[in-house]
């Protein structure tokens, strides 16, 4: 019963994950929108063309090939997360001095990197059979792991800076920026919350039976199914919003001032037939 309902269920998640990224897509383009964030258009884009590839090439490609296919998408989509995050910071923090943009982004940085340091294992390197296609495969899928959260990890500290002190530059409430960055925020705390979740179970919880690990698995398809359903919201959150114009940038309507005496045009004197 229960592989009759996971099979809609994921399904389902994927057609409404895949027709809100086309939806936004159109909003982005259509509202001149990605002029501003391209980057961020090419990470929507990107994750798109992922569901995409996932449809059309699991099952009918060597999964030898497949796999490579799909952890090159995983890396690139690691460069374009990055690059969201450079983007969201710049956008949101325009007129800020250099100093404080150094001291910031090394802080960030620096407790980035320490979290990602502890955050899961790491292989151990003397062991590694270096020169071997399966080596070069582990190192691509460590990069799209550890890259990932790195880029999640950056995303919510740039996040909650963009919250906290974006009304003093150029990212105040109701703006693109900030709406964007509330976004990427709450994706990037829940899946980081996830990730840790699953880590815990997975160091704690030894099943014992078939049962036992059935139950496991399914409770990592719900953590994961949360992680969807938290990431369509997020894609709704930004279609209403970027669809919007930002507070202050509407065009007002023309209004033809009323006409005054000066301004009234004067009849003509015509010719009466006496005067001919």
């Amino acid at each position: 019963m229960l592989a009759n309902f996971e099979f809609p269920t994921r399904q389902v998640l994927w057609a409404l994950t895949f027709s809100s990224q086309l939806v936004l897509l159109v909003v982005l383009l259509g509202r001149d929108r990605a002029r501003r964030y391209p980057w961020f258009t090419a990470g929507i884009a990107l994750y798109a063309l992922r569901l995409m590839a996932e449809l059309l090439l699991v099952g009918r490609m060597a999964p030898l090939v497949l796999q490579t296919v799909f952890l090159s998408l995983g890396d690139l989509g690691v460069v374009v997360g990055l690059l969201v995050v450079v983007e969201m910071a710049r956008r949101a923090f325009i007129g800020a001095p250099r100093s404080l943009w150094i001291a910031n982004t090394a802080g960030l940085l620096v407790v980035a990197g320490g979290v990602l340091s502890v955050w899961g294992p790491w292989p151990v390197w003397a062991k590694l059979a270096w020169g071997s296609i399966m080596v070069k495969l582990q190192l691509m899928q460590l990069a799209a792991q550890k890259g990932d959260t790195l880029a999640q990890l950056l995303t919510l500290g740039v996040g909650l800076m963009v919250v906290l002190f974006g009304r003093r530059y150029k990212a105040g409430w109701r703006t693109h920026t900030h709406m964007i960055a509330i976004g990427l925020a709450t994706v990037a705390i829940t899946w980081l919350g996830i990730q840790q979740s699953w880590q815990v179970i997975a160091r704690t919880v030894h099943p014992q039976s078939q049962q036992e690990y059935e139950h496991l698995l399914a409770l990592g398809n719900s953590l994961m199914n949360t992680n969807k359903i938290v990431y369509i919201a997020a894609l709704i959150w930004w279609i209403v919003w970027l669809w919007r114009d930002e507070p202050g940038t509407e065009t007002p309507l023309a209004v033809e001032p009323e006409p005054t005496p000066e301004t009234t045009p004067k009849p003509e004197p015509t010719e009466s037939p006496v005067e001919k």
